[in-house]
């Protein structure tokens, strides 16, 4: 029985809702029958602003504290952008594994940035209790319906975009991502997870029949980071019969160089994860089948693109 239902109905008002303020973000194929969806040129470097911008518009008037969110990174750029375009304040709080580019960055958008915790749980703890102070509009980085709503709108892009499609592989962290997509899709093409061996929340959580904490390491964790799978994505994939795939840091590193090398695509380790399971051979597709890769982010130093 599902915690909490987000339907294809919802995104598609969510796509309504939030046209005017986000990108319809280019999909690219790269051999017959393969698609990159480059969320890394969405607002703020990734798929993010979707499910932000959602949430904050579906409140209505905004409190005068603003916005408030928990973040690796990526997410709290998204709410800054959010809370800038608004014209309201944004207060952001990412762990100390936090990428320097992208607190670099939350700062460069005028939001006020806490670093504390040493992974995104214990951020996340610190913002809820902030939040419960000022009154400030908390925007959850994967588990509320609202940003899950908004965040599977990629998934209606990338139907249309690419005239349908057997497979979409989606890299998997909390899973807000994952879970707007198998709503998005109801059941169109299947949703294939893909996460690194370091940091596997919805794996375990399939095996164990329920959301269960993980270890947080490796090179994906400052945007797949979260030690839990959402209630919301666990509900959603495991009815949908979700497969999980894991792949290692090396594959991780090699897709996202080859995705510069190859296609000069720019993209963190996080955003290259899907693409790893096809060149690692954690995914194999079958002959003649059409597989979308959502490519999610791109807030990385490039210096080491090389």
């Amino acid at each position: 029985m599902l915690r909490v239902s987000v339907s294809i109905g919802d995104v598609e008002r969510a796509a309504e809702r939030i046209a005017a303020y986000v990108r319809r973000t280019p999909v690219l194929e790269v051999a017959p029958g393969l698609f990159l969806k480059l969320e890394g040129t969405q607002h703020s470097g990734s798929f993010k602003a979707r499910g932000g911008f959602n949430r904050a518009l579906m409140a209505g008037e905004l409190p005068e504290a603003g916005l408030i969110a928990a973040s690796g990174g990526n997410h709290g750029l998204a709410v800054a952008h959010v809370a800038r375009t608004l014209g309201v304040r944004a207060e952001i709080f990412v762990p100390t594994v936090s990428s320097p580019v992208k607190v670099a960055g939350l700062r460069a958008l005028g939001a006020e940035v806490t670093q504390i915790g040493a992974v995104y749980a214990e951020a996340y703890e610190a913002s809820a209790k902030r939040a419960g102070e000022t009154g400030a509009l908390d925007i959850h980085a994967y588990d509320q319906a609202e940003v899950v709503a908004g965040q599977g709108t990629v998934g209606l892009e990338t139907l249309e975009q690419t005239g349908g499609v057997d497979t979409v592989l989606v890299a998997v962290g909390g899973g807000g991502l994952i879970a707007g997509i198998v709503a998005a899709l109801d059941g169109r093409a299947r949703v294939v997870a893909v996460e690194p061996e370091l940091i596997p929340t919805l794996n375990r959580a399939l095996e164990a029949g329920r959301p269960v904490k993980v270890g947080v390491s490796g090179v994906g964790a400052d945007a797949l980071g979260a030690s839990q799978i959402g209630a919301i994505s666990y509900d959603l994939t495991s009815a949908a019969g979700v497969r999980s795939v894991l792949v290692s840091d090396e594959a991780i590193v090699d897709a996202r160089l080859d995705l510069w090398r190859s296609y000069r695509v720019v993209a963190e380790h996080a955003g290259a994860a899907a693409l790893a399971a096809l060149r690692s051979g954690a995914y194999v597709p079958a002959p003649g089948e059409r597989v979308a890769v959502i490519v999610c982010g791109a807030n990385t130093d490039p210096a080491d693109l090389v």
